[in-house]
């Protein structure tokens, strides 16, 4: 019983440690190339603005969505960004990130025709991956929260992709725990994802952006 005990105890310490590193790993490594203010953010061509659902189980506004969007918009409006790379689930007929950003977006004004849907961006991986192999841009503008955006410009630089991001308004942390707690093992599972060498699990036709 001793024995199973410390086995338990052992595993557990070895988990926490992981989780440890793998998220100090990510901060340490992209913590220069995550910007909260206009006046300082470079320009990029595009921007890769990263999918959620718009709607939480109860009905209400997702405000991680809302937010993203609302970051998307001050960048374009700006003229920071050129175009808008919107990558998300559509995994399921009746679920649709990419179409559900887009048609908000051009409710705000973004012209149609520069934006462009991924529908294949089932992951933060995928939709980095996907950014560089279906879109041809190793350069560009993340667009989502900071810890999103931690994740997604470690993978762009493990990548060798020259990726920066934009981070839009947090949620109070009361509402984002089980978010900020699903994140923790998302980090983990990057670097399982580049020790097995994990691919999108879509590619598919080249898409080309104009200058």
């Amino acid at each position: 019983m001793r024995k199973l005990r410390n086995i338990i105890i052992v595993s557990l310490l070895l988990a926490i440690g992981l989780v440890f590193y793998c998220n100090k790993k990510i901060i340490s490594a992209s913590k220069e190339k995550l910007y909260e203010s206009m006046e300082t953010l470079p320009y990029n061509k595009v921007g890769l603005l990263l999918g959620t659902s718009k709607y939480l189980s109860d009905g209400r506004i997702n405000l991680y969505y809302q937010y993203r969007i609302d970051a998307a918009l001050q960048l374009y409006k700006a003229g920071k960004i050129k175009y808008i790379v919107v990558s998300g689930d559509n995994s399921r007929v009746t679920y649709n990130e990419p179409q559900t950003m887009y048609e908000d977006l051009i409710r705000a004004g973004v012209d149609s025709t520069h934006i462009y849907l991924d529908y294949a961006g089932f992951r933060t991986f995928d939709s980095i991956i996907r950014l560089r192999e279906i879109f041809g841009q190793s350069k560009a503008t993340v667009i989502s929260q900071q810890f999103h955006n931690e994740r997604a410009v470690y993978i762009a630089s493990r990548e060798n992709m020259d990726v920066i991001a934009f981070n839009a308004r947090d949620v109070n942390q009361n509402a984002g725990i089980k978010t900020q707690l699903r994140e923790k093992l998302a980090r983990v599972k990057v670097f399982a994802d580049f020790i097995f060498h994990t691919k999108p699990k879509f590619l598919g036709k080249r898409v080309n952006i104009p200058e």
